[in-house]
């Protein structure tokens, strides 16, 4: 071979190898820097493929992710002993997420929560919505962000493993005004951070509010209830609801009520005190909160597994909702069926029904405006 070609082959070579480095970090299992990626075969839905995408850090935390509801269908981290267990809930098919309407690890839109009557004027005009949480409208509609496929596109950068998953909501779509283009992005970080990024754009006047439905259990694989758990929430108020889980418009204080989470307390001490249509929390916590900026929204630690998850935000309420509604009749992962009080769930947000309240932070997205926000997920054990 001609030493030209041979120099041609050689730079092919080193051309490949740093493409496979790029995307897979090198793997190298002394390496306190890898990051790894991997996809497999989910199913198939509406004549369209869907994907479980894989992201792993160095320190043995994963999460895997399928592009059908940008759902986080479970994640792994370790305990003070270091055994990683599943600490979100979830199903082991496809099928199951399609025909279940509880939201476990979804991205749940274009409007998270309630509006009320499910209807919302914007600039004169008044949208009707679908009403799918009887009179109201919850997560988006019949079919929410949560039962929709989405466009994956997985890579590795400074952040660590991430996957960006891209959907094109239509004008119209369950009532809602313009064309939303939203992209969600997930990075898994060496320091055990599950980040969501969110980005929309629009091209008509119209209101958006995006968060995160996982079902948390920090005692691994839903071994126990959530209910010794610990959380503290940094919110000296709330949201008032009436009967339906909708709004009237006031904010209270939470202090010396069952809703006081200023404090690390376990989620069970005054649990049977408060009823949301069930037994528990549902309710949307205004954050303490002086900035835009990233702050600190909760800390849940569970003693017995020494799991601690904390939660940042940029955005200014917190829905905290205690899995009232899981009633046994649900069979999730490795065929558990889940109780009541099995899993938490954090949403970060805006307030629920926002468009129908003027005194609470606006929800309203113009053509001329991206929506940006960022919630981090992370994790460390007790020692």
């Amino acid at each position: 071979m001609k030493k030209s070609s041979i120099k041609t082959v050689y730079l092919l070579v080193i051309v490949y190898v740093t493409l496979t480095c790029s995307f897979t970090s090198c793997h190298n299992t002394k390496s306190n820097t890898t990051m790894k990626i991997s996809e497999k075969l989910f199913g198939f839905t509406d004549g369209k493929e869907i994907k479980i995408f894989t992201l792993e850090n160095p320190k043995g935390a994963k999460v895997n992710i399928i592009n059908y509801g940008a759902i986080v269908q479970s994640l792994y981290i370790g305990d003070r002993e270091g055994h990683y267990e599943d600490i979100v809930l979830g199903f082991d098919s496809l099928k199951d997420y399609i025909q279940q309407t509880s939201y476990f690890g979804a991205i749940a839109g274009r409007y998270a929560n309630r509006i009320a009557f499910a209807r919302f004027a914007l600039d004169g005009t008044t949208y009707q919505l679908n009403a799918n949480d009887g009179k109201h409208h919850l997560h988006g509609g019949f079919k929410g962000f949560d039962k929709v496929v989405w466009d994956p596109k997985p890579f590795i950068d400074s952040s660590g493993a991430c996957l960006e998953l891209h959907y094109i909501s239509k004008d119209g779509e369950e009532g809602y005004p313009g064309r939303l283009d939203v992209y969600v992005t997930y990075c898994l970080t060496n320091d055990n951070e599950l980040k969501i990024d969110y980005r929309a754009t629009t091209d008509r006047p119209t209101i958006i509010n995006l968060t995160h439905h996982s079902y948390f259990n920090l005692s691994g694989s839903v071994s126990r209830n959530i209910l010794d758990q610990q959380l503290m929430i940094y919110a000296d108020s709330m949201t008032v609801v009436d009967s339906t889980l909708i709004p009237t418009g006031e904010i209270i204080p939470v202090e010396n009520t069952p809703f006081d989470f200023t404090t690390l307390r376990p989620i069970g001490s005054r649990i049977q005190e408060v009823f949301n249509i069930k037994t528990g929390y549902d309710n949307n916590y205004v954050l303490n909160k002086t900035t835009s900026l990233l702050h600190q929204a909760a800390k849940v630690y569970d003693p017995e597994s020494g799991r601690i998850l904390e939660v940042f935000t940029d955005q200014p309420g917190l829905q905290f909702y205690s899995g009232n509604f899981l009633d046994g009749n649900i069979k999730g992962k490795n065929g558990k069926m889940y109780q009541q009080y099995d899993g938490f769930c954090l949403e970060t947000q805006h307030f629920p029904d926002s468009p129908n309240h003027p005194e609470f932070p606006s929800t309203i997205l113009r053509p001329n405006q991206i929506f940006h926000s960022l919630t981090i997920y992370k994790f460390s054990t007790d020692r």
